[in-house]
């Protein structure tokens, strides 16, 4: 597949601030990637860079293979759609998203013929004569879209679109979203610090944390294969135990000491014998105690200490240990809901779904 976007070793740092931190990372063409990290790790720095609103201290840009270095931002074939959606109030929708058109002097018939195509594709066609106070928070959305694609740019630049919105019209806007990288060839650099957000629309995401990538791959990856601590705690509900490595096997297997219990695990790649690691297990990895199971399992004994219902689950969290509490979310069954605060209870989980990763 084709490059779309290539950076190579770029450093940015704004006085003793470093914002990003020698980050080298490939967008494929036409795919939907994401920056996913906490505030200031430095993915809003790494997407102006990309669009020419930064300049970088060293390293290489590289959009569809041409170097980017003092390229202005209207001269590059990006275009961004900011958090605060930056309409005119005073433009009704048409000629909000006819500005960058008539700014590079597009012939008028043109602009009325771009302009009927992009506002069918955000499902906008008759609203054109509105003005931006007469839309609700999701047609304002759309029409930033819009006026983002009528300039046909090979990359789109999204700096966490949907942060304003409430949870409902951000569902809604994350399949609108989707649904306008499946009718398009554009690629999609979304940055964001929901990480339910970039899971669910990502063909692939970068993991950043203090101006560093921390992991890339797809939303898949790395939910069950986190690098380290930082991925597997950002991404997700996980339990995390620290523990020691006793013994590393064929297969990527490893078996972890950690609070006084020998947990057979799966492990990230190039772990040794006697390395500090973490063990990462999800909520939802974690169920109550079977009589029969089909796979290898670690059970262990607890007090439960606190339970929440959360609809489709129950979440229950058990004192395993001095100071050790082990948290599961477990699908609502009449089993669990007899389950209360006080209770002891047998908690299991399979061996390949708890991961080893370096601290």
């Amino acid at each position: 597949m084709e490059t779309s976007v290539s950076i190579r070793n770029i450093r940015k740092s704004y006085g003793a601030v470093v914002a990003v931190d020698d980050v080298t990372l490939t967008i494929r063409r036409g795919e939907f990637f994401s920056l996913l990290g906490p505030s200031g790790c430095g993915k809003t720095s790494l997407l102006r860079i990309i669009g020419g609103f930064e300049d970088f201290d060293s390293g290489q840009l590289l959009l569809n293979g041409c170097d980017m270095h003092g390229v202005p931002p209207y001269a590059r074939s990006t275009n961004m759609i900011f958090q605060n959606l930056a309409l005119f109030p005073h433009m009704n929708v048409f000629e909000n998203v006819a500005f960058g058109l008539r700014r590079k002097k597009v012939p008028h018939r043109d602009i009325v013929t771009r302009i009927d195509d992009v506002l069918r594709l955000v499902r906008l066609q008759e609203f054109e004569k509105r003005m931006p106070d007469q839309l609700s928070g999701g047609q304002r959305q759309r029409v930033a879209m819009a006026r983002a694609l009528v300039n046909r740019p090979s990359v789109l630049l999204l700096d966490e679109p949907l942060g304003a919105l409430d949870l409902q019209l951000r569902i809604n806007m994350q399949e609108e979203l989707r649904r306008l990288h499946r009718a398009l060839d554009n690629t999609f650099i979304f940055v964001t610090h929901d990480q339910g957000e970039a899971m669910s629309m990502s063909d692939r995401i970068a993991i950043m944390n203090s101006g560093k990538v921390q992991q890339i791959g797809s939303p898949e990856d790395i939910y069950e294969n986190p690098k380290n601590r930082f991925v597997a705690a950002f991404v997700g509900h996980t339990n995390l135990l620290d523990g020691i490595v006793v013994d590393v096997e064929a297969g990527g297997s490893t078996v972890v000491q950690s609070y006084g219990m020998t947990i057979p695990c799966r492990c990230a790649p190039n772990l040794v014998k006697g390395q500090k690691v973490t063990i990462a297990l999800r909520y939802e990895k974690v169920g109550l105690a079977r009589s029969i199971e089909s796979s290898p399992q670690t059970t262990v004994t607890g007090a439960v200490i606190d339970r929440t219902y959360l609809g489709s689950a129950v979440r229950i969290v058990s004192r395993i240990g001095d100071g050790l509490n082990l948290t599961a979310d477990i699908a609502d069954t009449a089993q669990v809901r007899d389950v209360t605060i006080g209770d002891t209870v047998q908690l299991s989980f399979a061996c390949d779904s708890a991961v080893a990763v370096p601290n």
